[in-house]
């Protein structure tokens, strides 16, 4: 099964952290050059420059109203892929990942993928999923989440789901940090039906933590040769990582 041409990219950043966004885009063409992502990147005052795989979309200032913005054309039932700037991905089988999306993308009963097993979905499973698996037609296995657990890691979605969760967060959100409390404040439809695969197939980096750069993340950009902001200029020393191969 092959993947659509073009699946869009909602990408939830702002101004202040373009050059994280820079950098994750550089790694997903570094791993995986044909990649079928259209990167939707919101900006308040300072754009870019329109590509085949980058498109800017003037936006408000505030978390809600971003990601609202960028859902507001797509259709409840459209597939999109769902990437904060705040991960970047370090290992990326991209073969595997491509037929796991193109699985999940013919398949009517699945709402969400997440394609990254880690933190909560592998240490408490009793907590964020249901105790019942599934295979695809490969067999691979599936597990359905309960709960909003690992929700800010890069994975395809249906639209309609993440607009559920940004409609029903409050309008004022101090930080992208508070959502992680904020989220769990708002019920997860049970017919909005998300899985995980049993398996992990990506090593994400962290980009930030607490608005500071990751060590991770500043080495890898420093590698990469993108020049950094003032603002970025002290890591915090810091390497974190989520998944392991």
């Amino acid at each position: 099964m092959s993947l659509p041409d073009k699946i869009r990219a909602i990408v939830l950043t702002c101004d202040r952290y373009h050059v994280i966004t820079r950098h994750m885009i550089y790694h997903y063409d570094r791993l995986w050059p044909n990649h079928p992502f259209v990167f939707h990147i919101p900006y308040q005052e300072v754009g870019g420059t329109d590509t085949k795989r980058i498109k800017y979309f003037p936006s408000p200032p505030d978390i809600k109203g971003t990601v609202l913005h960028l859902l507001a054309e797509i259709d409840d039932e459209e597939w999109i892929y769902w990437c904060v700037d705040d991960k970047y991905p370090i290992q990326l089988p991209t073969d595997k990942v491509a037929s796991l999306i193109s699985h999940a993308m013919r398949s009517p009963h699945i709402d969400g993928l997440l394609f990254c097993r880690c933190r909560a979905t592998l240490s408490s499973p009793w907590f964020t999923l249901h105790p019942h698996k599934t295979k695809n037609l490969f067999g691979d296995v599936y597990l359905e989440r309960k709960t909003w657990s690992q929700i800010w890691i890069h994975q395809i979605l249906r639209a309609k789901v993440l607009r559920h969760l940004f409609k029903h967060l409050p309008d004022h959100i101090p930080s992208a940090k508070a959502m992680d409390d904020l989220k769990d404040e708002v019920p997860k439809l049970p017919e909005h039906r998300l899985f995980v695969t049993e398996k992990n197939y990506a090593v994400f980096g962290e980009s930030t933590r607490k608005g500071d750069i990751t060590q991770n993340c500043y080495e890898s950009i420093v590698e990469a040769g993108i020049e950094l902001p003032e603002w970025f200029q002290q890591p915090t020393g810091e390497y974190v990582t989520l998944g392991k191969l």
